[in-house]
């Protein structure tokens, strides 16, 4: 097409010096590391979005909590109103009210964050952790449409290994146990007839 030659890959190529199988088992192992580094920047990127507003939202908590104990002998409408709009508040911000220790415990730690990016990529969305505040949302989807494309070549990838091996695995099975008959090209001719 107008005078161009299109050349195969180096690992194509006969003499390249690389074969096929192992140009994809270095492929792969680059992508598992790729997407290994994108779930731990993902994971990082939660936590300094996600820390932040949960360890405020305790802290306004607590001190509500104080200022409620201290200055009310008698609890008004007004005060209880008050109260359970900051419990709220603070539910909204992911925080667990039912056991409201004065030190945060944040869900936001490495392990977590990194499971939520996980859980983001292989599009199972299992768990409680959810990003609640703005930017972490808008991150989370443009993290998505990254992560989840990415997953599924890597994904791809290794089912098409792992298909490979299993295949050869078969094939070498079907070697050792199939038991077959060769009949020598003159026993076929001189007895007139042909074996099963």
């Amino acid at each position: 097409f107008y005078g161009l030659t299109l050349q195969p890959p180096y690992y194509l190529r006969a003499g390249g010096g690389v074969s096929w199988e192992k140009m994809r088992c270095s492929t792969l192992t680059t992508l598992l590391t790729g997407v290994t580094l994108y779930l731990v920047m993902g994971a990082l990127v939660f936590l300094t979005l996600e820390t932040p507003e949960e360890s405020l939202a305790h802290k306004h908590l607590l001190q509500t909590q104080e200022n409620f104990l201290s200055n009310n002998s008698c609890v008004t409408e007004l005060d209880f109103d008050t109260l359970v709009k900051d419990l709220v508040s603070a539910v909204k911000a992911g925080l667990d009210v039912s056991n409201l220790p004065s030190n945060l415990t944040t869900r936001w730690d490495m392990a977590s964050a990194f499971f939520f990016c996980g859980t983001i990529i292989t599009t199972i969305g299992f768990g409680n952790l959810s990003p609640r505040t703005w930017y972490g949302q808008l991150f989370c989807v443009c993290y998505a449409l990254v992560g989840i494309p990415m997953f599924g070549i890597l994904l791809a990838g290794v089912g098409d290994h792992m298909g490979t091996v299993l295949r050869r695995a078969v094939a070498k099975i079907e070697n050792l146990f199939l038991v077959r008959r060769i009949y020598p090209a003159q026993e076929q001719t001189s007895a007139g007839f042909t074996p099963n």
